[in-house]
């Protein structure tokens, strides 16, 4: 069952699987299935074997199909995804939508994958080894009151400032790495205003660096931003955006790398 609510069923393990989303080839790669993967999107450097498709947001159905693959693996985040979604099942394509918004569900994703590949059992070594380096962070920080945990604010891009919300995976490697998201809107990403962010006046500024926020410019040459807390007592943080913002198997990674930021007592 995928994250849409539909069955998916295969005459047997996925061989040549279309992936059209980067994170999910970080899954199959862990699960040592990297050469099972027929197609990709262009932004997929994992799996440069195989051929470039278009984006996640605007595959290419006729390269789709001339990869011959026989699941697809798409991204349910945004509602375009749909319409491919039924292109490449009218073309006889089965198709599974994922849309891990928490580490449980990126758990949960892990296990299907591994049900629809044949390797469960890697699937499930996948999951005990994300969720043992996650509990070594989490008991950690454990201890630590919540009126002590730093509110956290993650630039998704700027300058027009995009924010993860409380719908983002983000959030949750924010929460287990002992911080709180400010921004507390439902969606998975955010607009905001930079009077807005004034107002949240986050103690930590995380800023993601890749293709969504190419070039960002540093908290202090940012005119309105000198009066957070964050700018005053240097708590900014570039981090990587594939690492933090795909749901993949890195995120044990990124939960360890922010808490250790956050809480550097609590890792001599």
């Amino acid at each position: 069952m995928d994250d849409l609510g539909r069955e998916v069923v295969l005459d047997g393990p996925a061989r040549r699987i279309a992936v059209l989303y980067p994170a999910f080839s970080e899954i199959l790669a862990a699960m040592g299935l990297e050469d099972h993967i027929a197609a990709r999107t262009a932004s997929d450097s994992l799996a440069e074997h195989a051929p470039a498709v278009g984006t996640h947001m605007r595959p290419n159905l006729e390269l789709i199909v001339a990869a011959q693959p026989d699941l697809a693996i798409h991204y349910g985040g945004r509602s375009q995804a749909l319409a491919t979604v039924d292109q490449l099942q009218n073309h006889g394509i089965p198709t599974a939508v994922f849309h891990p918004a928490t580490i449980e569900a990126l758990y949960s994703v892990t296990a299907r994958l591994g049900t629809l590949t044949g390797r469960e059992s890697d699937a499930q070594a996948l999951i005990a080894g994300m969720q043992s380096d996650i509990q070594a962070v989490t008991l950690a920080v454990g201890n630590i009151p919540q009126n002590e945990k730093p509110t956290v604010f993650f630039e998704v891009r700027s300058p027009e400032l995009l924010a993860a919300g409380q719908e983002s995976i983000v959030t949750d490697v924010i929460r287990l790495a002992g911080g709180i998201n400010c921004v507390t809107a439902p969606e998975r990403l955010v607009h905001l205003g930079e009077e807005a962010l004034v107002g949240l006046d986050p103690e930590v500024y995380i800023i993601q660096v890749g293709p969504m926020n190419p070039n960002p410019a540093p908290l202090a040459e940012r005119p309105l931003y000198a009066a957070l807390s964050a700018t005053q007592s240097g708590r900014a943080l570039l981090v990587d955006e594939a690492m933090f913002s795909r749901p993949g198997p890195r995120l044990a990674r990124a939960v360890a790398e922010l808490a250790a930021f956050l809480h550097p007592n609590c890792f001599p």
